[in-house]
């Protein structure tokens, strides 16, 4: 799949072709919805996008409307220093885990393949530093709670999430730079029983966000 960019020199990932899916509204234009969430070029041609049945036919700027009404009180954050793959994942899961924002800091561009699009339907902020992102935090009142598998760290499992947080993850292999632990508020690790010293940065923002979510549990999105 071939990527493009946008003005900002980002790389868009084009919307993927699923085998999944619904065709075009059933009955003719006369038995289409006339409300103005749905998009008339899906009613039209189908929709093969990766959403819940719920939203289907609607246009993005809605399902983004919708989701911003229940959106859960973390956000993520991505150190950005060496155009990490692993960032569209994290993104994607951030997206089905409802965070608030996506924060990346350091490099503006980051590969958005792993994203599968769901960038679209997040609140993505960007920083240059460590410590401007620090600044937004306590502007915000928003404790960071760094992930990394460090001395002194706190088991994910034994945490008390903060309701309205900002998870903050390293980059694949050093993991967290220096400035970022020091920055952090609180530091948390996931326990690991075999011969790897980590695991992937994807797959640990994907435990790290579903344990937020056992300790505070919303309504899931049908």
């Amino acid at each position: 799949m071939r990527t493009v960019e946008d003005a900002s020199g980002d790389d868009i990932e084009p919307e993927p072709t699923l085998a999944v899916g619904v065709g075009p509204w059933p009955g003719g234009r006369e038995a289409r919805p006339k409300d103005p969430r749905y998009d008339p070029e899906l009613l039209e041609h189908g929709d093969a996008r990766n959403v819940v049945d719920r939203f289907r036919y609607w246009t993005v700027e809605a399902i983004v409307a919708e989701l911003d009404t229940r959106r859960n009180g973390f956000s993520v954050a991505i150190e950005n220093w060496q155009h990490d793959m692993n960032i569209g994942s994290i993104v994607r899961t951030a997206n089905a885990f409802l965070a608030e924002t996506v924060h990346i800091v350091g490099r503006r561009r980051w590969n958005r393949r792993g994203a599968m699009v769901t960038d679209r339907y997040q609140h993505i902020l960007h920083h240059e530093t460590i410590d401007a992102l620090v600044a937004f935090a306590r502007a915000e009142g928003r404790p960071i709670v760094a992930v990394d598998n460090v001395p002194g760290s706190v088991e994910v499992s034994r945490f008390a999430f903060p309701e309205r947080c900002i998870l903050l993850f390293g980059q694949e292999g050093p993991g967290l730079t220096a400035e970022a632990l020091a920055a952090a508020d609180a530091v948390v690790e996931i326990r690991q029983f075999g011969s790897t010293r980590s695991i992937n940065a994807g797959a640990a923002a994907a435990i790290v966000m579903h344990e937020w979510i056992r300790v505070h549990p919303g309504d899931t999105i049908g």
